[in-house]
């Protein structure tokens, strides 16, 4: 099977030391080793989550553990402020209405980020607190949006609304303080940056959440977290999981704290850096707004000289790079480029130079080498060679 370069929003390239991972033989999923097994990524994903709360794992993708968190949390008789910047924060205001809640949206403009001072005027305006929820998507990848879950939780300050963030394609690639930015039930999933195949999405609670959920009459069962905390205290699932992605999972933490927390974080704040100096160096435009920039995704806006599927299907066809289109509104309209997962800078130079060359064939003008030379000259600037882990250096 032919190896690509794979910089798509997710799932991501695996290091070949997480897929071995994959291969073991199965073992009892209620039995002493699955036990120790789930327990030890729970207390390593607490430290990755920033918080001292319940970390569960489901068999999901970050959908479902999206769907667990609204549907434990609240049901009718609910009204949700929903702060959606893209497709995803739209998806969870859909699951909360046919879940019976009302959903009010503070709408913010695609490319842009959620308005803290919106955000506080909205809350100060709910005197009788008839607001219960609040959901934010910390990364946004339908808008390459990040937005700054710090200020957000500023601007919400003593308002009693309970937090529901989906951080899916956020967790682990910048810093992370769910306990300190007073965040009740966060979501993720593993296949993004921690760098895993998908199949298990991961949901972090609050103290304070279980109490809501608690009073929360609304149906659930394969989603009941509190059915997940019950099995887990016994070291067991509630539901048959995917063992092998656990097994996968367990490694990938593992070249996570390897590399180091930090080291993490700077080496996707560098490749995007490099992505979107090399983006203006080709005359185009980066969708999201200064400030809000995701550091998983970047958004590349398709120019209108350029068929936004040709390029797709060439660069994926002849070259082997494969990136998204866009997504709702802006599909056809533009370029979607992750950066997670186990690629290099080499990686992200290569496929750089394949976007060149079909690009320069379709009729786009730049300058020979303008993108590669812009990447290159980012990744000089760090002053250091890459932190080149295992996880970094070993793609598919």
């Amino acid at each position: 099977m032919r190896k690509s370069l794979l910089f798509i929003p997710g799932p991501v390239a695996v290091s070949e030391p997480v897929l071995a991972a994959m291969a073991k033989p199965l073992i009892n999923h209620r039995g002493p080793e699955y036990a120790r097994l789930l327990h030890s990524i729970a207390e390593r994903m607490q430290s990755i989550f920033a918080t001292t709360g319940d970390v569960l794992l489901l068999g999901a993708s970050g959908t479902g553990s999206l769907e667990a968190a609204v549907t434990n949390m609240f049901g009718p008789g609910d009204t949700l402020l929903a702060c959606p910047t893209g497709v995803f924060g739209e998806r969870i205001a859909t699951i909360a209405k046919i879940w019976g809640c009302t959903v009010e949206v503070l709408e913010t403009p695609w490319g842009a980020g959620v308005d803290p001072e919106a955000l506080a005027a909205r809350l100060r305006a709910d005197r009788e607190n008839k607001i219960t929820g609040i959901l934010l998507t910390h990364n946004e990848t339908s808008t390459a949006v990040q937005i700054d879950l710090g200020a957000m939780s500023r601007a919400i300050g003593d308002h009693p609304a309970y937090v529901v963030v989906d951080s899916v394609s956020g967790l682990g690639a910048s810093e992370f303080k769910m306990d300190e930015w007073k965040l009740d039930i966060v979501c993720a999933a593993s296949q993004k940056a921690l760098g895993c195949p998908p199949g298990l999405a991961m949901v972090a609670v609050s103290p304070r959440a279980w109490n809501k959920m608690k009073a929360n009459k609304a149906p659930r069962f394969y989603f009941d977290l509190h059915k997940h905390k019950e099995f887990f205290d016994k070291g067991e699932p509630p539901w048959t999981p995917p063992v092998s992605v656990a097994f996968a999972l367990d490694v990938a933490i593992d070249l996570y704290e390897r590399e180091g927390p930090r080291n993490v974080w700077g080496r996707h704040a560098r490749y995007t850096d490099a992505l979107h100096q090399a983006i203006k160096a080709l005359g185009m435009q980066i969708f999201s707004r200064d400030g809000v920039h995701s550091v998983t995704v970047t958004g590349i806006v398709t120019p209108q000289s350029l068929d936004n599927k040709t390029v797709l299907t060439k660069l994926r066809d002849e070259h082997g790079v494969v990136i998204s289109g866009g997504q709702g509104k802006m599909a056809g309209k533009m370029w979607r480029w992750g950066t997670m997962g186990a690629v290099s800078e080499a990686d992200v130079v290569a496929a750089l130079a394949a976007f060149e060359i079909v690009i320069r064939q379709l009729g786009h003008p730049f300058e020979d080498g303008a993108a590669v030379n812009a990447a290159r000259a980012v990744f000089a600037r760090t002053g250091k060679k890459e932190l080149r882990s295992e996880a970094a250096s070993l793609r598919v």
